[in-house]
């Protein structure tokens, strides 16, 4: 019975315990930051498995077709591919970026006379198809006008360059798989944004 007695009051004591000391420490603890769990979710629909970037037929192909159409290129002072796509972008919704600029370029350029044009274009345009498709679920995070600027004046050039500004997204296809690589994936390639300018 004694014993009993001691076991009460123990457990009484720690109940009391936690209450006065435990509960008012988790009442107090900071919450992390609204949207931290939407953050956390867009941040990782933004990112593609580094092994995508890794097959040496598909870069080839990539690189290839690019180094093709600048034969091509009568324009050597634009560029529609290079940092100047980031201006006002946070660093957070660079992927998102790349994505879209792979949609226009697949839509606009390569899925056009392009695919009979060149060779591989059509394999290279599947290629980045299947990195939107992963990247489906990537949206922005904050404010979309900025984003949706500079989209406008990368796509404005392009028209303004007319037949030449599809064979400059093409011949800068090397430099937008890089990109795409950088902004996409945990471990970024190697000196990628050194190329541009």
């Amino acid at each position: 019975m004694a014993s009993l007695q001691t076991l009460t009051k123990s457990l009484s004591g720690w109940v009391i315990f936690c209450c006065c000391c435990c509960l008012p420490l988790l009442l107090t603890s900071p919450l992390p930051p609204n949207g931290i769990g939407v953050t956390s979710t867009t941040h990782h629909a933004c990112r593609l498995r580094k092994v995508n970037f890794q097959q040496p037929y598909i870069r080839n192909r990539t690189y290839t077709l690019a180094k093709m159409a600048r034969v091509s290129d009568e324009d050597t002072d634009n560029r529609l591919i290079g940092q100047q796509l980031y201006v006002n972008i946070k660093e957070n919704n660079h992927c998102y970026m790349m994505k879209r600029i792979v949609e226009i370029v697949v839509e606009d350029v390569l899925l056009t006379k392009a695919k009979g044009q060149y060779p591989y274009a059509e394999e290279v345009a599947q290629f980045l198809a299947s990195l939107t498709s992963e990247l489906s679920r990537c949206k922005f995070s904050g404010h979309r006008e900025h984003i949706e600027k500079n989209l406008e004046e990368m796509k404005s050039k392009m028209k303004q360059l007319g037949e030449n500004g599809k064979t400059k997204a093409i011949g800068e296809l090397d430099l937008l798989f890089d990109y795409i690589e950088n902004a996409c994936t945990d471990a970024p390639k190697k000196g990628g944004n050194k190329k541009k300018n």
